[in-house]
């Protein structure tokens, strides 16, 4: 399948486990916010495959007519511990100097708070790596709406197409790819579950260090 690609000239990466190891702090920030409303905690299995739209198209379903109180008892949770567990997923740093060495163009695409992502990205000393920050909320919908892609590209000279690469590690990363024209890339080190990808990636790699090789190779 790598052999059909060509080199791109734009990477837009999901964050939370896709650059940054994130499950431990969504889970609990998740139960934190499930006690508060008396509801049984997620475990780690239920949190991996239910986590993904942004609160916004989630809690609403999740909470109903007290949505905008779980939104904001899961952010002061979030705000609280998420500094605690920030840390970059094994290789992240070496693919981010690969793809600078060669000139490409990158940005991120989150269903993280904004303001979350781009903190995080300042303290990770990553912020001067990215062209843009696109978190929940900055455009008028959040992934897999095509809206944030079109964001995160707008100063950037180029267009939404199959010369921009979308990785990430969810269904949601890979329908976004796919709504805005991009090439859906997985990276992750558990495998995908019986029909999990309605749209399937061009290629799901284990992470970090297989996708640098890959592009090294490019």
């Amino acid at each position: 399948m790598s052999e059909r690609l060509q080199r791109p000239r734009a990477v837009l990466f999901d964050w939370d486990n896709t650059l940054v190891d994130s499950w431990d702090c969504i889970r609990e920030s998740y139960n934190m916010t499930f006690r508060h409303f008396g509801m049984p905690d997620w475990s780690m299995e239920e949190t991996r495959e239910r986590v993904a739209a942004s609160m916004r198209d989630s809690f609403p379903a999740m909470f109903g007519d007290r949505w905008h109180e779980a939104r904001d008892v899961f952010t002061a949770s979030f705000a609280a511990i998420h500094m605690d567990h920030l840390r970059p997923l094994p290789g992240a740093d070496d693919l981010l100097d690969v793809l600078a060495e060669a000139g490409i163009t990158l940005a991120v695409v989150s269903n993280k708070r904004g303001s979350f992502l781009r903190r995080e990205a300042e303290v990770m000393g990553w912020t001067p790596r990215f062209a843009a920050l696109v978190g929940a909320d900055d455009a008028p919908a959040d992934k897999p709406d095509p809206a944030p892609v079109h964001l995160a590209l707008r100063d950037t000279g180029l267009e939404a197409g199959p010369q921009v690469w979308f990785v990430g590690d969810s269904p949601i990363d890979s329908h976004c790819a796919v709504n805005s024209g991009c090439v859906p890339i997985i990276i992750r080190p558990h495998p995908s579950y019986e029909g999990e990808f309605p749209y399937p990636p061009v290629l799901f790699l284990s992470g970090c260090r297989e996708l640098s090789n890959l592009l090294r190779e490019l």
